[in-house]
């Protein structure tokens, strides 16, 4: 079994794949101050409540984008599951042409997603992450990762408004019952989420422009789901897409090493 692992700003997502089946996934808080036991300990505790046999994981395979917890998961893969991770970065074989300037800056969750998108549902494709910031990422037909966009988050959007201005409230980020809101709250989540859905098909008209030709456009991240519902050029959610993309990436790698060992002993 393979033990794959998505290390975000905010939360770390834990899938584990039999094969190419996802059998159990699970999300905790990003604490740098956690070591690799604490981590280990937790990530023990959620394979028993699963039921699900550690000792069966065979690989572990990470993307990160917060390097401070990198040597803490390489501890955690070893100590708790008996391997080596494998972290995804721009050095890897990843199938598609990274033309980011320089290759090695792309965030690895930004070249995961890229890869499951490809893999999934075909180029050229646009992958519109929501997370703790929103990314935008366009691959063209002859699968090469171009590069995209980096905007700020919808969380960050409304954290800001609300320490910022001494008036308003915090609130639920959800869709309103009408754009024109009649209360404080219902004005700020007018404002949060169709202006972010303004912000979200205003940067997708533009990309898709540039590109020349019609992407798929997937979305992804927390809170995709919601924002989609008002975006007129989402045509795909997939909330599994980088644990996906990191299980696809494994299998690519563990094929490539077995093409390598036949040839060598031919």
């Amino acid at each position: 079994m393979l033990l794959a692992i998505d290390i975000g700003n905010t939360n770390i997502s834990l899938g584990v794949y039999d094969r190419k089946n996802l059998i159990a996934h699970w999300r905790m808080a990003t604490d740098c101050r956690q070591t690799s036991d604490e981590y280990g300990v937790l990530s023990r505790q959620m394979f028993a409540l699963s039921q699900i046999d550690c000792r069966k994981i065979e690989a572990v395979i990470v993307a990160s984008v917060v390097p401070s917890l990198n040597f803490t998961f390489q501890k955690l893969a070893k100590g708790y599951f008996g391997c080596s991770a494998i972290f995804v970065d721009g050095t890897l074989d990843l199938g598609i042409k990274i033309l980011y300037n320089p290759p090695s800056a792309v965030g690895a969750d930004r070249l995961v997603e890229a890869v499951a998108a490809v893999e999934l549902y075909g180029a050229p494709c646009i992958v519109a992450d929501f997370g703790t910031a929103t990314t935008f990422d366009a691959i063209n037909s002859k699968c090469e990762y171009l590069g995209g966009v980096i905007a700020p988050g919808i969380t960050i959007s409304s954290d800001v408004l609300f320490e910022r201005a001494a008036k308003l409230p915090r609130v639920e980020i959800k869709k309103p019952e009408s754009v024109i809101g009649d209360s404080t709250v219902g004005s700020i989540q007018s404002g949060l989420y169709y202006g972010y859905a303004g912000l979200v098909d205003g940067i997708l008209r533009r990309m898709i422009s540039e590109l020349g030709e019609k992407p798929k456009v997937v979305g992804t991240g927390g809170l995709a789901g919601l924002i989609s519902e008002a975006s007129e050029l989402i045509e795909i959610v997939n909330d599994s897409l980088m644990l996906e993309g990191l299980c696809l990436i494994y299998e690519k790698i563990k094929t490539t090493e077995k093409g390598k060992r036949i040839k060598e002993n031919v």
